[in-house]
């Protein structure tokens, strides 16, 4: 599963940072998950889907978006 980010994109640690967040607040593996069908990131991977689940808008203006300087578009897992 996957999410839709719209965050700065001049800096990698912010991607890099919230990574490392979403590892530590729900990880891969944890006992405390009985779905793991797909393997031990199974049940992980909706809790973060769920907790960064957005409607995003994004304008287009000669078929190109139409961003801040420093945001990029990422798929977040």
């Amino acid at each position: 599963m996957v999410t839709l980010l719209i965050q700065e994109n001049a800096d990698p640690d912010v991607l890099e940072d919230l990574n490392r967040f979403f590892d530590r607040l729900v990880p891969d593996g944890d006992s405390l998950f009985q779905h793991q069908a797909e393997g031990p990131d199974d049940m992980p991977a909706h809790i973060r889907s769920t907790l960064t689940q957005t409607q995003l808008s994004i304008p287009v203006q000669e078929n190109k978006p139409r961003l801040g300087i420093w945001q990029g578009i990422y798929l977040f897992e």
